[in-house]
């Protein structure tokens, strides 16, 4: 994990060499090792990131915002060499009762724990990652010893990044000291997890952090979960940050039956973790983590039995900074302050009475129909916490000429109604936005169908008004303050202007009934920052650029078995206005 790039800004902190503390494995009393035995994690638990060097309570934000659970960063060495780790590599704040002590204690009178975790990429980049900075064997155990013994604690966390997936030394000493501390416990009666933390690809580990767990395996060395840092990729693309979450987890459990051949499936999805980053990340606005994410990370996290969901950190969990990304201190994103630690929270068994609620989804997300015809949607529900309660639907936004009617009207969450959409004869050509709505007591809950009613000039699948020639965005639907201007344009009179702010991306978008299973390219020409354009619905692609003059944009796709796509553009919360002209969509 990183302190900014992801938490990567490096710390102010005295580089004074120091000695080891010349801890001894074992050293601690039997009554001292066996007391009062740590209790052991819940088997899905919601831990986030706490920033231990910014004088916060710890204690105080848990009860704040409802996180029972949290991960507690970093642990390291003072400076490279030394065998002592301290918070924060900080000699002022050892480990000792008396620094975090009564905060874990009060923690835990509520029912909740800590996961102390070693490295981050301040260490891993700097070497005062234990294992790392440490040449001793015995005396890396003899620290994961004393934390645990000090703090009473069930699960070590060892975050390993940048230059410490490189040190193939410090990897093998972390494996055999963590194989000493788990024979030790064993001894001791003590329960005992680790997990490791390491940074991930879209399909799963890279080679180097699989090559860390390989090391385990051969140093006999348990690794309870493992947790992929599911917010960067690095790779300069434009994200889905909720779908490229399952893409990796999912491929790194297949990695895991690999390393793991006797586990079964449930057990494997049971050794992964997923840490997000809420809102803008350290690399950008194209890899930020929306609050319609969270939502959709944690059912699946739930469907899947994930052991561990996370977030980098807990201090940012807030929307005190629009448009900035990578702070420490909030967001980036307008949000309600703790959305998504409340969001989370009811992931971790055990964790107490939570509220009903469920969810609403349209699929499709869009379609397309002809004047005289109709169409069909899925409306699906789904209980997110508590119990299943009675959902009542309603549809508004139809235009005229159109009717839209569900069957049955109220369903209990879990249950899907059918939406049908009729145009009639005279209904406009045009692309509209209908909203399905359900509400059970005070909760409600909306999702959108995106509907085209075709008519001449190409309703049937040629992108229309692509030049934005008639002065007006129609059929495309925009958000607030996007408009159609005189300058700058590419060709012709008239562009596109999107409206990108603090709190949304001006996005402009189109509905077309495209040819099933076809490959298609979308094109444009794009100015400005952060620029996107892409297709959503049957297909899904995209492709943005930041540029002061107009540059050529495109990007391929093949429709699935409806054809029916969301072809939009957009800018970036905070990045300022885009424009585009001249955009179509050829086969």
């Amino acid at each position: 994990m990183r302190r900014p790039r992801a938490l990567g800004a490096v710390l102010s902190v005295v580089a004074t060499t120091v000695a080891s503390a010349g801890l001894v494995l074992g050293s601690g009393t039997g009554a001292q090792a066996a007391a009062t035995a740590a209790t052991p994690l819940p088997a899905h638990v919601f831990a986030p990131y706490f920033e231990s060097w910014n004088g916060d309570s710890p204690a105080a934000l848990s009860q704040a915002s409802g996180a029972k659970y949290l991960t507690m960063a970093f642990l390291q060495t003072e400076a490279r060499g030394s065998c002592t780790p301290y918070w924060n590599g900080d000699s002022s704040t050892p480990v000792a009762q008396s620094v975090f002590g009564a905060d874990f204690t009060t923690m835990r009178s509520r029912g909740g724990d800590v996961i102390p975790s070693f490295g981050g990429y301040t260490a891993d980049n700097g070497g005062t990652e234990i294992a790392d900075s440490c040449t001793s064997v015995d005396s890396i155990a003899a620290a994961y010893e004393k934390v645990i013994t000090t703090y009473d604690v069930s699960r070590l966390d060892m975050d390993i990044e940048d230059n410490s997936l490189e040190n193939g030394a410090g990897i093998d000493r972390r494996n055999k000291a963590i194989k000493k501390v788990q024979d030790w416990a064993a001894a001791n009666g003590r329960p005992l997890q680790i997990s490791y933390t390491l940074p991930t690809t879209t399909s799963g580990l890279a080679d180097s952090g699989l090559a860390v767990l390989e090391n385990a395996v051969a140093n006999g060395a348990k690794v309870d979960v493992v947790n992929l840092m599911t917010f960067d990729y690095y790779d300069g693309a434009a994200h889905n940050m909720a779908q490229d979450t399952k893409t990796a987890i999912s491929g790194l459990k297949d990695q895991l039956a690999d390393l793991y051949p006797s586990r079964t499936d449930a057990q494997l999805w049971g050794m992964t973790g997923i840490i997000e980053m809420p809102g803008i990340d350290d690399y950008g606005p194209a890899e930020t983590f929306t609050t319609a994410d969270a939502p959709v990370v944690y059912d699946w996290a739930v469907s899947k039995g994930v052991s561990t969901l996370s977030f980098w950190a807990l201090q940012r969990d807030n929307g005190g900074c629009p448009g900035t990304g990578g702070n420490d201190t909030c967001s980036g994103i307008a949000q309600d302050t703790w959305y998504f630690s409340h969001t989370f929270a009811p992931f971790t068994s055990g964790s107490g009475p939570v509220t009903d609620d469920y969810s609403v989804a349209v699929a499709p997300a869009s379609a397309s129909v002809a004047p005289g015809g109709s169409t069909t949607a899925d409306v699906r529900t789904a209980v997110t916490s508590g119990s299943a309660k009675t959902v009542a639907l309603t549809v508004s936004g139809a235009p005229a000429g159109v009717t839209a009617a569900l069957a049955p009207a109220s369903v209990t969450a879990g249950g899907t109604s059918k939406l049908t959409v009729s145009a009639s004869d005279s209904a406009a050509p045009g692309t509209y936005r209908l909203t399905v709505t359900g509400a059970s007591g005070t909760l409600s809950h909306s999702a959108a169908l995106t509907l085209t009613v075709s008519g001449p000039g190409g309703g049937t699948g040629v992108l229309v008004n692509g030049d934005f020639e008639s002065g007006s965005p129609s059929p495309w639907t925009c958000d607030t303050g996007s408009a159609v201007v005189s300058a700058p344009v590419h060709g012709g009179s008239h562009a596109l202007a999107v409206a990108a702010t603090a709190s949304q991306t001006g996005e402009c978008a189109q509905s077309l009934a495209l040819s099933p299973n076809t490959r298609y390219t979308l094109s444009g020409w794009v100015q400005g920052n952060y620029g996107y354009l892409g297709v959503r619905g049957d297909a899904t692609a995209s492709v943005w650029g930041s540029s002061s003059g107009y540059a050529k944009q495109s990007v391929t796709f093949t429709t699935g078995s409806t054809g029916a796509v969301t072809v939009y553009l957009h800018g970036w919360y905070g990045q300022g206005t885009v424009h585009a002209d001249d955009l179509s969509v050829t086969s």
